[in-house]
């Protein structure tokens, strides 16, 4: 797992494909520090960029020190994703993913 950083980074966590329009999904886990707790990050993911946005896990006060944490799965085009991790990376927010969605569970 690696943290993303670039948009280089960001396409290879998208799953192989071999055209723009078709959906694809990618795992993440996002840190969301104590100022945007109360933003509505996750839903701009829905209603901005039109992605499917499914919460495996979420870890939030007071367990987390004030920062939040989810576990997300992301579907969409390799665009849409690539326009969500974009905005994620916007704020400065902690992103770890996993390359293959199809694989094996996992956790960090």
């Amino acid at each position: 797992m690696a943290a993303l950083n670039n948009r280089q980074t960001r396409l290879s966590l998208v799953s192989s494909v071999y055209k723009k329009s078709q959906v694809t999904q990618i795992r993440l886990r996002i840190h969301i520090p104590k100022c945007y707790l109360q933003a509505p990050v996750i839903s701009q993911l829905i209603s901005a960029y039109g992605l499917v946005v499914n919460i495996t896990k979420a870890m939030l006060q007071p367990n987390t020190n004030g920062e939040g944490c989810f576990d997300i799965e992301l579907r969409g085009t390799v665009s849409q994703i690539s326009s969500g991790l974009a905005y994620l990376e916007s704020l400065n927010l902690r992103i770890v993913g996993k390359p293959n969605a199809d694989g094996d569970s996992w956790f960090c």
